[in-house]
């Protein structure tokens, strides 16, 4: 944008001054343009990676919504760490009223890097373990989104177990990553 705005000052002083070079103003506007169609197609790069992340974290949110409704029920704790959360993944009020109603409507994206799938991990584990009751629904509701994440089937029962584990230790999110990276070592 710094280019372009100091070609326009120069193309109007070439117009104030009454500069009878064609040539030179065409070719000032020529870069004026090209400019403009470079800032044009790098944002519209950016605007495709906003929408992607947009996606993802709509994706994530309803994933986690899917949980929290599971049972049927949503506790006053589920309910608060949805707000919590919405606030954090950028989802506004309408995508959440959206979400909450069909939870179904975005499909789950995993994540590319491992950190970030345990990341989420560590929050669909935070909403399965809500009500503070660990049984076989919760670990079975846990294994399928672990396994919608992207972990390696044959890891997944470990990885859950790991998980709800570290859960019942009351970790929070650093903690949760760190010992789910190192938990082979």
């Amino acid at each position: 944008m710094f280019g372009i705005v100091n070609l326009q000052f120069i193309l109007n002083l070439i117009k104030k001054n009454n500069v009878n070079s064609t040539k030179t103003f065409s070719f000032f506007a020529e870069i004026k343009l090209s400019l403009q169609n470079k800032t044009n197609i790098i944002m519209s790069f950016s605007d495709l990676f906003d929408s992607e992340f947009k996606s993802r974290n709509k994706g994530h949110f309803s994933a986690i919504v899917r949980v929290a409704i599971a049972d049927g029920d949503m506790s006053a704790e589920e309910k608060e760490f949805l707000d919590k959360l919405a606030v954090r993944l950028e989802i506004s009020a309408a995508e959440y009223e959206e979400i909450l109603e069909n939870p179904l409507k975005y499909p789950i994206n995993p994540p590319y890097l491992h950190a970030q799938r345990l990341e989420r991990l560590y929050d669909l584990s935070r909403m399965v373990y809500a009500d503070h009751v660990l049984g076989p629904k919760q670990k079975e509701i846990l294994t399928k989104f672990a396994l919608a994440l992207g972990f390696t089937p044959g890891n997944v029962p470990f990885i859950v177990d790991k998980a709800l584990s570290l859960l019942l230790l009351n970790v929070d999110s650093d903690t949760f990553v760190y010992e789910m990276t190192h938990m082979n070592k």
